[in-house]
């Protein structure tokens, strides 16, 4: 796998007001780059390296696992929101999925900020599909849904390096500034549609 930090699919401006250039600058050039970084230095030149990093989490360990899924994790998550301009709501097959699951995207939204806000600790909050079903979960630390047989599709970060910048320690209305304005529900869609794809 490639142990260099991507660069961010937008300006890092670009999600301003609800997300500043700032603390994109310390989560992406910094965590994001500390995992790879550690990631590097325990397995770099051996076999598993040369794995994909979706493989490596599904079945690393201990620091192994902390580090990859972290950096598998934030790979997702910058690719989840979107600039707020080009931020649109769900459509087609995922918009009636959404509908026959939750009643729509309004109780989909209050159930998401709910998870993500009652996480305890440090997480994330998660769209995944459940085989045909959707489905929100919470995870703690840097565990996700990849582990336990779901399919991600959304995800916002909710360790406070990822909002308390911006909102000190308001998470619930950092969770809804993501859900309102950056959800990138085509990259949802594309996710949703990639899984029905592969059954």
């Amino acid at each position: 796998m490639d142990f260099e930090l991507k660069p961010l699919p937008y300006p890092k401006d670009a999600l301003e007001p609800h997300v500043s250039a700032e603390t994109l600058d310390f989560h992406h050039d910094r965590h994001h780059r500390g995992y790879l970084e550690k990631l590097e230095k325990l397995i770099g030149g051996s076999a598993e390296a040369r794995e994909s990093l979706e493989s490596i989490v599904l079945r690393a360990s201990g620091t192994v696992f902390d580090n990859a899924a972290q950096a598998w994790n934030h790979d997702f998550l910058w690719r989840s929101m979107t600039p707020p301009g080009d931020a649109a709501p769900p459509d087609g097959d995922l918009a009636d999925s959404i509908g026959r699951r939750f009643g729509g995207l309004t109780d989909l939204r209050t159930e998401f900020v709910e998870a993500g806000v009652s996480q305890f600790g440090s997480g994330y909050v998660w769209l995944v599909a459940d085989g045909d079903r959707l489905a929100v979960e919470s995870t703690h630390d840097a565990d996700n849904p990849l582990r336990h047989g779901r399919t991600p599709l959304l995800t916002c970060d909710v360790w406070e390096h990822a909002y308390y910048l911006d909102y000190r320690n308001d998470r619930e209305r950092y969770l809804e500034a993501f859900f309102d304005h950056l959800a990138n529900w085509k990259f949802a869609a594309a996710n949703w549609s990639e899984r029905a794809a592969r059954r």
